[in-house]
């Protein structure tokens, strides 16, 4: 390639196709900042965030949030992780790439921020909460090494806050049984989250209300979530939440009772054994690797 060809057109206002590979390429791990504008946490630093708005869907409320305070358009890579405190608020860690715009400065300062930054986690840097520092490890983690598929919501919706359960039980020949619904048509559980339960306690309470005389004998371990479900497109209507999530079961004494799963005591409810082996391995790869989507109880 001949260079003077190139610099003659960077000279005469034309451009040159960049290629993959860079000369100087941008920190690796690198976050990308705000400086709060708000009085109770005014100059101190922080990640991108903010409530969502009435009709909007999480990855439209992420965008908006991203580009008032940081001036920058981004899409999700993934969600990262879940987080919950109590029944007060979720909160959804997104990885995200920029796709424009470009950084805010002072000289744009507003009420959203005073300006967006990069921080290499090693200067100095005065922050508004310690917690997004294990939020930050996460996503930098999942870029290295990504371990559960993506996993962005999905644009359906529901009037309120549910819990779609993947609930198994697994015995020690290697036999899988799901949980199921019988009520009409067999379906996978869903349960209905209130004001004075967790979204990581929906299973417990299932659990509990299907078979009461063995629960305090029982292990309800969430695992993850496989994906969730949200629109905000009719408020009201459709901006409630779905999260479908994956739930073991186990004995806690043994016996030879533990070949079989608990007996159930509300005839809504039935043990199916999965017969279908690529779904059967597709279940016990997703168990055994932790290839799921995290959820943090802060309760």
């Amino acid at each position: 390639m001949n260079v003077d060809d190139d610099v003659e057109k960077l000279l005469n206002g034309e451009g040159l196709e960049v290629n993959k590979e860079f000369d100087s390429a941008p920190a690796q791990n690198e976050v990308l900042m705000v400086q709060e504008a708000k009085e109770n946490c005014y100059q101190k630093w922080y990640l991108p965030a903010g409530r969502m708005e009435e009709g909007e869907s999480i990855v439209e409320a992420m965008r908006r949030e991203v580009k008032e305070e940081t001036g920058f358009e981004c899409q999700p890579i993934t969600l990262v992780l879940v987080q919950e405190q109590g029944p007060e608020w979720i909160r959804f860690v997104f990885l995200a790439e920029i796709t424009g715009g470009s950084l805010k400065t002072t000289a744009e300062a507003d009420t959203e921020s005073l300006q967006a930054g990069w921080w290499d986690q090693e200067s100095p840097l005065t922050l508004r909460g310690r917690d997004i520092l294990r939020l930050i490890d996460a996503a930098l983690k999942y870029r290295e090494k990504p371990w559960h598929p993506v996993a962005n919501p999905i644009d359906m919706g529901c009037h309120v806050i549910v819990q779609r359960l993947l609930l198994t039980f697994s015995s020690p020949d290697g036999t899988l049984w799901l949980l199921l619904g019988n009520a009409k048509e067999l379906h996978l559980p869903v349960a209905v989250s209130n004001k004075t339960h967790t979204v990581t306690w929906a299973a417990n309470r299932l659990v509990q209300e299907t078979m009461p005389s063995t629960y305090y004998e029982l292990d309800v371990n969430t695992r993850g979530i496989l994906g969730l479900q949200h629109s905000g497109s009719v408020p009201g209507k459709t901006d409630g939440l779905c999260f479908n999530t994956l739930v073991t079961l186990e004995h806690t004494r043994q016996g030879p009772h533990t070949s079989l799963p608990p007996p159930l005591e509300n005839p809504c409810f039935q043990w199916n054994k999965v017969e279908n082996r690529r779904l059967r391995e597709q279940i016990q790869q997703r168990l055994t690797t932790g290839s799921l989507l995290p959820v943090h109880s802060l309760y």
